[in-house]
């Protein structure tokens, strides 16, 4: 006997709308076999074969042949079990897994395929690469417009999902539509397989199958009234960190560290040193062993540590988190509610570093696990043959400003907004977001045809329309929102990107200049003045404010600021490519001798240096950012690429934190805390001749000449009266005369130059080794003058004069 399939059930079995399944039929020889159990196994592997998703799974049922009256030879067949789900039409909005009430309402896009199943995956069975059960769609019922949907109702504890499509594949015309293959949902709330960070699944997989979290209705979080702290832009001084690496090393001494929770428990050490925002580096879900191989230079393995590189961008990463994959990744999205609202309760607003640019796809050659296999063509810039354009340096391009990717960025930008409550955006390479997208249309995208529009794949757009949906989206727009406004096709957008007066950008000029200035080049004054003022040149032209410029010297790429002055050249070798990678022009200076191991006098140099830095950027118009680590002094040992890295070189080290402050981490913390005090250090609008003045060696004189490595200011201020700022860029001291102020003296207040703790006389010091400090300088006060050691930098206050 031979148990065979309806050939038209098929082409159509199991329908979604209906809970029968397939008819069967015998063939015409069965009554030639004795009783026998027949198996008709559905193959649940998650790599499916090309009809295994039409079986369920089923049970035995007795079948009788022959004529009423005459000896029936009897044959077991089994029969389709009672399915777990029941399906029904369902919605085509929202996209995405949604619970309601009785069920969940699943709804994903996909413009070419011609059929499109849900998989439904327990968590054993995930373990297990097996599917549970799986629900086809009928085009007919389950499809509206390019969205394929159906409402589900059943018990789904511990259920996951994917999907599988069929359809063309064919990479000449874009496409990669294969059955045997689970994909992730664009909309998931949360993605399962691995749940601890760097550990390898099953036979050393480094990309094991992974499936969604299916949301429920039960789902709750205690935000306890947290509301946004909507701070001014102007007030803000961000602090750019890594969540693994803030806490991961030993001496961090967390309950949980390198998570969200481990950030927690330090949230503490960011309100001393007077930070009010955070940026986190990409806690979307990424794969850490994307590119996971043996480094035999350090002896450990390579990972993909900072985790630009995402594989769903509505899910928080999963392995941040001390739950990991427990209940379905529920509670790992609640440590990260967590983070936020104890963030918000010290006064911390939260903004994400997130990559919209590419994903980890990558080329041609990389996996498919998501966008590429729902519809490639859609989701990424592609050539005429199905290339893949590549302005990210990552293999693909995000198709930003395709309807449905540039829809899809709204959605999930709306979501970290309303639902995870985070406080504002950090776009990295954003200048992607400007270019046109794949098969770009102008009556498509504006409504009617553009006279002359004759633009290609990945032009730069003046009004790219996902940054002016952005802009006008009544959620989106009243947060944070930061382009990094260049990617690596040449498009250099830094005082041009398009912003709606509402963007804000890394500037990478005011990092340039800044390094060039204060390590003694000539030729920079003039520039200098400019980034001080919150780099009008580059913004006051476009009706942009000074806080739309985030100024910044060291950030996780590049060199940290120890590093900055301690080393000419990038020493990358710990990264295995023969020290190829990273950037050769850093803009650095070692201080006379290069590496760690140098004299006394280069070390004191160094110590003045990173003072230097740091004062420039808290007394600089805009928005100043610091880089985790430059606190207390962190170095990587030269090397300016540690992207690969999950070990010391990436990890915050609480020790040497600890060993730092009495020292620098004491200057950072009094610097900012003197930003947060003085109500002229964030201005909402360029300063003018009213409040500012520039001065040189004597007041009224500033030097812009191509030698000149000397920049001083006044400002006045309501909460402290006037400021003297004075930068000294020069190998050689000098003796600077002051402004005249009748009736006033002008008093030390820091002084780079000085071992700590004098290089700040601050309140903290005890009385009598603060006025033995003041009255060194007594005599050339008297005078209104003032000595500057070579590469130095000097804050002075104005008070009243009691011998007046």
């Amino acid at each position: 006997m031979e148990v065979t399939q309806c050939s038209s059930c098929l082409l159509h079995a199991p329908k979604i709308s209906s809970p029968k399944f397939q008819c069967w039929k015998l063939c015409p020889n069965f009554h030639q076999y004795q009783k026998k159990v027949f198996h008709v196994h559905s193959p649940n592997l998650l790599n499916l074969g090309k009809n295994s998703r039409k079986f369920s799974k089923m049970e035995s049922m007795v079948v009788n042949a022959g004529d009423e009256g005459t000896e029936r030879e009897t044959a077991v067949i089994e029969k389709p079990k009672l399915r777990r789900f029941q399906a029904y039409e369902g919605y085509p909005l929202p996209l995405g897994a949604t619970a309601q009430d009785g069920g969940v309402n699943f709804a994903v896009y996909s413009s070419n395929a011609v059929s499109a199943t849900i998989c439904l995956i327990s968590l054993s069975d995930l373990q297990e690469n097996r599917v549970t059960e799986c629900v086809s769609l009928d085009p007919s019922r389950n499809k509206t417009g390019n969205v394929w949907h159906a409402f589900l109702t059943g018990d789904f504890e511990d259920i996951l999902y994917g999907y599988s499509f069929d359809g063309k594949f064919s990479p000449k015309s874009g496409h990669y539509y294969d059955p045997t293959r689970i994909l992730l949902d664009p909309y998931a709330k949360a993605i399962i397989r691995r749940g601890e960070f760097g550990v390898l699944g099953p036979e050393g997989n480094c990309w094991p199958q992974m499936a969604c979290m299916v949301p429920s209705s039960d789902d709750e979080f205690d935000w306890e009234g947290d509301l946004p702290l909507k701070y001014p832009q102007r007030d803000l001084i961000i602090y750019e960190m890594h969540v693994r690496g803030f806490t991961r090393h030993d001496s961090s001494r967390t309950k949980s560290p390198g998570t969200f929770l481990g950030v927690v428990e330090k949230l503490d050490h960011l309100k001393e040193l007077g930070i009010n925002c955070i940026e986190l580096m990409p806690c979307h879900e990424f794969n850490e062993l994307e590119y996971f191989n043996y480094n035999s230079v350090l002896g450990d393995y390579k990972v993909n540590f900072w985790g630009y590189s995402t594989v769903n961008y509505f899910s928080p990463m999963i392995r941040y988190s001390s739950a990991g994959i427990s209940n379905c990744g529920r509670d790992a999205i609640n440590e990260f509610k967590f983070l936020i609202r104890e963030a918000h309760k010290r006064g911390i607003e939260v903004i994400m570093d997130v990559v919209f640019n590419h994903t980890a796809e990558g080329n041609e050659n990389g996996p498919i696990f998501s966008f590429r296999g729902v519809d490639n063509t859609v989701y990424y810039m592609l050539a005429p043959k199905g290339e893949f354009y590549n302005y990210s340096g990552c293999g693909n391009t995000f198709n930003c400003n395709h309807p449905v990717v540039r829809q899809f960025i709204l959605d999930c930008l709306r979501y970290w907004v309303r639902e995870m409550h985070v406080d504002g955006f950090r776009f990295d390479l954003g200048s992607i977001l400007t270019r046109a997208s794949s098969l770009w249309d102008a009556v498509n995208v504006y409504g009617n045809s553009i006279e002359g529009d004759l633009l290609t794949t990945g032009t730069p757009l003046s009004s790219p329309p996902l940054v002016d949906m952005i802009s006008n989206d009544p959620i989106l727009r009243g947060v944070k929102l930061i382009a990094e406004a260049w990617d690596t096709g040449g498009l250099y957008q830094v005082g041009l990107f398009p912003h709606w007066g509402i963007w804000s950008e890394w500037n990478g000029q005011y990092r340039d200049i800044i390094r060039q200035f204060i390590k003694g080049t000539d030729g920079f004054s003039g520039a200098f003045a400019n980034c001080l003022c919150g780099s009008p040149n580059l913004y006051q032209e476009g009706g942009r404010k000074p806080w739309n410029s985030i100024n910044f010297v060291c950030a996780h790429d590049g060199f940290t600021l120890a590093d900055l002055v301690t080393y000419n050249n990038k020493h990358n070798l710990a990264n295995g490519e023969d020290n190829n990678d990273g950037e050769n022009h850093n803009n650095s200076w070692n201080c006379g001798q290069e590496g760690e191991f140098a004299n006394i006098f280069v070390k004191k140099l160094r110590k003045r240096q990173k003072r230097n830095f740091f004062l420039c950027l808290m007394v600089s118009q805009g928005v100043p950012m610091i880089s985790m680590g430059d606190e207390y002094g962190h170095t990587k040992g030269g090397n300016n690429n540690t992207y690969c890295h999950d070990n010391y070189i990436n990890y915050f080290r609480w020790d040497k934190k600890e060993d730092a402050i009495s020292d620098f981490f004491r200057f950072c913390c009094l610097m900012t805390n003197f930003r947060h005090e003085c109500e002229s250090l964030g201005l909402n609008d360029f300063p003018t001749s009213e409040r500012l003045q520039w001065h040189g060696h004597a007041p009224g004189g500033p030097d812009w000449c191509e030698t000149s490595r000397f920049v001083a200011f006044t400002l006045t201020d309501l909460a402290k009266g006037e400021i003297y700022v004075a930068f000294n860029a020069s190998h050689l001291p000098v003796t600077i005369e002051l402004p005249e102020r009748p009736g006033y003296r002008w008093q030390p207040l820091v002084d780079t130059s000085k071992p700590s703790p004098f290089d700040f006389l601050s309140t903290d010091l005890p009385s009598l080794q603060r006025e033995t400090a003041i009255q060194q300088y007594a005599h050339f006060l008297d005078a209104n003058l003032y000595p500057m050691l070579s590469y130095s930098s000097i804050i002075l206050l104005l008070s009243p004069d009691s011998n007046a």
